[in-house]
């Protein structure tokens, strides 16, 4: 296997995934002296100290309006991933990150706090575009025996950008009065990085050949990024794909609701990947900082235990790879889903102890690192290849526009609810994460197929067992059926 498949993938992760993780931690650095700028700002402006409430709204449209940028990203991903190719699509992302660096960098010269919502939303509406296109690229420039492994580069990258983002924002680098618009348009860097190297890479074979109907095309992008051994049994695999699809076109998401052929697949990747944010990782690591306090760290120092949660996610990251082609996607995803719930009961009694006896915080640091370890072997990267596995070409790009536009949804709705909830059930809001995370493991180990190793009409083919349970099947199936047949003869 050549090196060149790696390499896209590094590439794909700085631009795309990488962008995410570092806009979901950088801005907990500059909160207090964007708020300072804000008042400063208003003072300067209309000659009169705006209200605390003033400020708490504005802060408020800072850190919310991400979402909403990414939420516009996310149902753009669709419609450039197949009018431009994955490829152009994934260039066409660089271009909002440059543009909220730069709003975001020269907010304070300006004098303008409303430059940094405007490059907030443009930051977001990379995030979204960036994050689609990238799972969806490296999914389909992978072979089979490689396609999880790869898929979960996306989710190291997260897990990378949350770290450089903690790092970045310590006192010691660019945590500083003086220096958080440097902090802020850092985002350019891996955005020029990206556009100065992507193009020197092919776009996904499987778009190649199934899209633009490009045959040479795509066996000589195979041959870019995978050597030059013989890969003839992967392009029938394609071949298969594409005779299935009989030349329609992309599918749209009201298209993921009508068609039946594909009801199990939607309900898979609604409950199993587009409510990712019902985990509960969010509310461990707002508990994080009040645990960590209590268990005797300093809190000038819980910006340094930051970074040591943020490695434990790297790592772990890099295990699942390593872990995901051999133990499969359904095991590793409903044994994590039960240690997360049980680690979920225990942090609730726990927290509920807090203060009765002295060694009940470090009981806790250690069930905070054991389910981010877990979540990190689990969801954060099985989840990644899902759509790419379960949904075949026509179907792909409507998939991830309806998991993106379902995930970034719940974040602004989760941002906006989570003080309420946390301030009414306290410790207790766990058991409602603890209840999702027990439902998944469930529905899973009984109904999600695995799909490690087969190919995308394989595990359409297993879907169909569940889509059109004791029920005649659609000619077109059948005709899918044949084509299945041709490739395992193959």
């Amino acid at each position: 296997m050549s090196y060149n498949l790696f390499l896209l993938a590094l590439v794909l992760g700085i631009g795309g995934a990488f962008q995410y993780g570092l806009q979901v931690s950088i801005m907990n650095s500059p909160a207090e002296y964007i708020k300072i700028f804000i008042r400063e700002t208003w003072l300067k402006r209309y000659s009169s100290s705006p209200s605390e409430e003033m400020i708490t709204l504005m802060w408020s449209f800072v850190v919310s309006i991400y979402s909403i940028g990414g939420l516009l990203g996310s149902c753009s991903a669709g419609y450039l991933s197949v009018r431009f190719g994955r490829k152009k699509s994934m260039l066409f992302a660089n271009i909002p990150a440059l543009l909220s660096a730069a709003l975001m960098g020269l907010s304070r010269l300006c004098g303008s706090f409303e430059m940094i919502i405007a490059g907030r939303l443009f930051s977001g509406v990379c995030g979204g575009l960036a994050l689609n296109t990238h799972l969806m690229y490296a999914g389909e420039c992978a072979p089979r025996k490689l396609r999880g492994l790869i898929a979960i580069t996306a989710s190291t990258a997260i897990a990378t950008g949350k770290f450089v983002g903690f790092a970045l924002g310590l006192r010691e680098v660019l945590g500083v009065d003086a220096l958080w618009p440097v902090l802020m348009a850092a985002n350019a860097l891996p955005a020029l990085i990206q556009l100065l190297t992507l193009p020197f890479f092919p776009d996904s074979p499987r778009y190649l050949l199934i899209d633009k109907k490009d045959k040479e095309g795509c066996i000589k992008a195979v041959k870019q990024l995978w050597g030059d051994g013989d890969h003839m049994a992967e392009i029938d695999d394609m071949m298969a794909e594409q005779e299935a699809i009989h030349g329609e076109k992309a599918k749209s998401v009201c298209d993921l609701f009508r068609d039946k052929a594909v009801r199990w697949q939607l309900i898979t990747l609604f409950l199993v990947s587009s409510c990712m944010q019902l985990i509960g990782v969010n509310v461990v690591y707002f508990y994080a900082y009040n645990v960590f306090i209590k268990a005797g760290i300093p809190p000038a120092q819980t910006h340094y235990v930051s970074l040591g949660v943020g490695i434990t996610e790297i790592l772990t990251t890099l295990l699942c790879g390593f872990l995901i082609e051999r133990a499969g996607r359904k095991t590793l995803l409903w044994k994590s889903y039960t240690v997360m719930a049980l680690t979920l009961g225990l942090l609730t009694v726990m927290l509920s102890l807090q203060d009765s006896f002295p060694w009940v915080p470090y009981c806790s640091v250690a069930l905070i690192f054991i389910f981010i370890m877990t979540f990190g072997i689990g969801p954060a990267g099985v989840l990644c290849p899902l759509p790419t596995e379960i949904f075949i070409q026509s179907y792909r790009p409507a998939a991830y526009v309806f998991n993106g536009a379902t995930n970034w949804m719940q974040l602004f709705i989760l941002g906006l609810l989570f003080p309420f909830i946390v301030e009414g059930l306290g410790s207790f809001c766990f058991i409602i994460f603890l209840t999702y995370c027990l439902c998944m493991a469930i529905f899973v180990f009984l109904v999600m197929p695995e799909t490690k190793g087969k190919t995308m009409l394989q595990v359409m083919e297993e879907f169909n067992r569940l889509n059109y349970r004791g029920k005649k099947r659609q000619p077109a199936l059948l005709q899918t059926n044949c084509s299945l047949m041709t490739v395992t003869r193959l």
